[in-house]
């Protein structure tokens, strides 16, 4: 049995006029947001070299981020080429090759597609669009407050509401590790996974029985710091604990904030501050962000990105401009002079048109505007 040929590969979609027009009203949102901060939009291709999209990120890089990408090989310099299936490495090798003189703290915004190999269990797309920040070259807490807050801003200008954000600490179990609550290296995986999955009994398997109370150190924020605060056994996550309190500060009652110090799903190559964005309506995460390090460069960044795609299947369709009919010999001068104030127009190509049935809510008569 053959496949018809205008079938799309599993997991792939047509973004159709309705929900394409959703998706770039979130994007023009969001990036104008991005952009009133002073952070500059960046272009990055669709493809390059697989050892550059794979290696930008120094704390991992994820060891599944490989896999997840489509490959093949450059004609031109028989070396393997990827698809990429996220743009915040890009982000790292602009900053550290053409940007790498441009003043720190340098700010970039981003926005394009992504793909991947294969889905992630919970959602079935293999296909986003993808729309970020980074601040590069600050490790700081004052960093970290900048990109939470603008990244509320961008959702919530994208047109959702709703918002909460929840805070992590991706190095955690390697800050205690060190000396606070010791673990051989060998253990550290096992921990950070059973703290990860919430699994009690897993973790007092792996070794890491001291580590139980942070699995209750979770849920809103003023009451879960406090229990983290009580476990920061010498002192070892006194600054961390210190940096949280200053970022939820910064974000106000902008969107609700709750603790979840373990959280390692989406976190791999992040350092010491992590987040992910949810918001009403929204199916899963609307975005994520963090502290990360640059691969080669070394150099500290902050950012985050939004799943546009999930983020406009949450939001109302926005308002459309009136859609003018223009019939055959209309006066082109008056046609552009109101597509000038923000009409939409719709020429006559033929006879037999229904203006309606074409969207149109208007049709010009001569200079004017007359309402169908």
């Amino acid at each position: 049995m053959t496949e018809p040929d205008d079938l799309l590969p599993e997991g792939l979609e047509d973004r159709l006029p309705d929900e394409a027009r959703r998706i770039t009203h979130a994007m023009r949102a969001a990036l104008g947001v991005l952009d009133a901060h002073g952070y500059d939009r960046v272009l990055p291709p669709l493809i390059e070299f697989e050892k550059s999209l794979a290696g930008r990120m120094a704390k991992g890089p994820d060891e599944a981020q490989p896999r997840r990408m489509f490959r093949f090989v450059d004609p031109a310099s028989l070396r393997t080429l990827a698809l990429r299936s996220d743009i915040t490495p890009q982000i790292g090798r602009i900053a550290a090759t053409g940007m790498a003189n441009a003043p720190r703290p340098l700010r970039l915004a981003y926005s394009g597609d992504t793909a991947v190999i294969r889905a992630d269990q919970l959602d079935p797309a293999r296909g986003r669009v993808q729309l970020g920040a980074e601040l590069i070259g600050a490790d700081t807490v004052e960093a970290a407050a900048e990109v939470v807050t603008l990244a509320i801003e961008a959702v919530a200008a994208a047109g959702v509401t709703g918002i909460s954000v929840d805070f992590t600490l991706p190095d955690l179990v390697d800050t205690l590790a060190d000396n606070a609550m010791p673990l051989p290296e060998e253990a550290r995986k096992a921990v950070r996974r059973e703290l990860d999955t919430k699994d009690a009994g897993g973790l007092k398997d792996a070794g890491g029985e001291a580590y139980l109370p942070l699995l209750f150190a979770t849920g809103p924020f003023a009451d879960a710091v406090e229990k983290l605060r009580a476990i920061d056994a010498g002192g070892a996550l006194a600054t961390r604990i210190a940096g949280l309190e200053q970022v939820a500060a910064r974000i106000g009652d902008a969107a609700r904030i709750t603790l979840d110090p373990t959280e390692r799903h989406g976190f791999e190559y992040q350092s010491w501050f992590g987040f992910t964005l949810y918001a009403e309506n929204v199916r899963g995460a609307a975005g994520r962000g963090g502290t990360y390090c640059i691969a080669g460069s070394e150099e500290p960044a902050t950012g985050f990105s939004l799943f546009l795609d999930t983020i406009a299947s949450a939001v109302p369709d926005p308002e459309r401009a009136d859609t003018l009919y223009l019939p055959t010999g209309h006066d082109r001068e008056a046609a552009r002079r109101l597509r000038a104030i923000g009409w939409r127009t719709v020429a006559q190509i033929g006879e037999g048109e229904d203006p309606q049935a074409l969207g149109c809510t208007h049709r010009l008569d001569g200079k004017d505007t007359v309402a169908l």
